[in-house]
């Protein structure tokens, strides 16, 4: 395959970036969209030129630091999945790609196409944990759990905290995402114990920290890797206005 690549480049935080373009060929279309880039860049760094920076770490789509914005959607054009689970078999030959950062005010970008996610990082800070002392590891069956409730929490579990719910939302929205973090410990009885608690402080966090709020458009729920279900908003707002009013 023979591409041309638009690829958003930025020096650092301050630094006013702009789109810079390639030229690309030779392209398999079995490789993955992060083996393209890597060949890009040995291209760069043969001509002596500043490779592109981007984000990657497992590359089995279990991370989320592969978080790029392509031809206008968080993670490429194939739906359930991460940029790096992308395969080039998804663009034609001859075909312009265009590859930003996320565009969010909580994610700064540090270089090229990398962003400081750390604003999700300090939401879970806030309570999206369980601090009561549990003792040694119980048998399976020892806390019984309804299986509907059990398999709800794994599902929110599921959320790798990529951010392409707040990537994909008009309002840099990341109630997906907390809402997935709420969801997985309000539906177990070792999260009830600090559930109202729990809910406040997220809420709270995501707020302080220049999240925009949720107007429904689902667009969240259409680019999540991880297929998150906006039905975790609608529980996370129902514990929040019961963790409200009860105080």
């Amino acid at each position: 395959m023979d591409l041309t690549l638009k690829i958003w480049r930025q020096a650092g935080p301050t630094v006013k970036g702009k789109f810079e373009q390639y030229s690309i060929s030779g392209i398999s279309t079995d490789s993955s969209f992060l083996e393209m880039m890597d060949v890009l860049n040995e291209e760069l760094i043969g001509k002596g030129e500043e490779p592109v920076a981007f984000d990657h770490d497992c590359r089995e789509g279990i991370c989320g630091m592969c978080s790029l914005y392509i031809n206008g959607r968080p993670h490429g054009p194939d739906g359930g999945i991460t940029t790096c689970q992308l395969h080039m078999r998804k663009f034609k030959d001859g075909e312009t790609i265009t590859i930003e950062p996320w565009r969010a005010k909580p994610f700064p970008v540090i270089k090229d196409l990398i962003i400081d996610r750390s604003a999700l990082d300090a939401i879970i800070q806030s309570g999206g944990y369980i601090s009561v002392n549990t003792g040694g590891v119980p048998d399976a069956n020892a806390i019984p759990i309804a299986r509907e409730d059990a398999e709800l929490a794994m599902d929110a579990a599921a959320c790798i905290g990529c951010g392409a719910c707040v990537a994909a939302c008009k309002n840099a929205s990341a109630m997906l995402f907390v809402s997935a973090k709420v969801s997985q410990f309000a539906l177990l009885p070792q999260g009830k114990t600090e559930a109202k608690d729990r809910v406040r402080t997220m809420v709270a966090k995501m707020d302080e920290l220049g999240f925009g709020n949720c107007t429904n458009t689902y667009a969240c729920e259409v680019e999540c890797p991880k297929e998150i279900k906006v039905t975790n908003i609608a529980r996370m707002n129902r514990h929040f206005l019961g963790a409200k009013v009860s105080g």
